[in-house]
């Protein structure tokens, strides 16, 4: 339980630049994405699925969205759309969270998308169990249907973040925490 505790007392994202080879793969990114899975769930719905960017379709995806840049911003200069080009390719795997939180009789939608963000702090702690390191990035792509659309997205579908995933290749660094006694109030009727 102390390395548990630990852990998450001390867990801190890596940035995506930071991420080297290796990347999980195999059983090693089977069981990362499996446990990643095990959430709240109500109903059973498994609102929320996976989309892997790697090695020769991380750079497809990124000549897409530059191609998306450049046909919305023809003055979009060569170093934004070499940005886009590298944008999966900042770290050697890339798991897109995908919500596929719907309308439902009994199961609200919020309770569907919290469960699709339940998913990537798992998948964050589940990479860390396994030696490697990640950050969950949402950026512009998370939000824009086009570039979703690009991504691999289905009709209804949602990103909820892409987890950038690799060993790091330089220390964490602390950042400030919020002040949690500032928090909470204790309900008093």
């Amino acid at each position: 339980m102390t390395d548990l505790l630990h852990h998450l007392r001390t867990r801190r994202s890596i940035p995506a630049l930071q991420l080297g080879a290796p990347a999980p793969e195999g059983e090693a990114l089977l069981d990362i994405l499996t446990i990643a899975a095990r959430v709240p769930d109500h109903g059973k719905l498994a609102p929320w699925r996976f989309i892997l960017y790697r090695g020769a379709g991380a750079a497809a995806a990124g000549e897409k969205l530059a191609g998306l840049l450049a046909a919305r911003d023809p003055s979009a200069g060569e170093d934004r759309l070499a940005f886009e080009r590298g944008r999966f390719t900042r770290a050697p795997l890339v798991v897109g969270i995908v919500s596929r939180a719907a309308t439902h009789p009994k199961i609200p939608l919020w309770e569907q998308e919290l469960s699709a963000g339940a998913v990537g702090l798992n998948l964050l702690h589940a990479a860390a169990a396994h030696g490697f390191a990640g950050q969950w990035i949402t950026e512009w792509i998370a939000y824009d249907a086009e570039a979703g659309r690009l991504l691999g997205l289905a009709e209804g579908e949602r990103f909820a973040g892409f987890v950038h995933l690799g060993t790091p290749t330089a220390p964490p660094f602390e950042r400030d925490r919020p002040d949690v006694p500032a928090l909470i109030t204790e309900y008093a009727g």
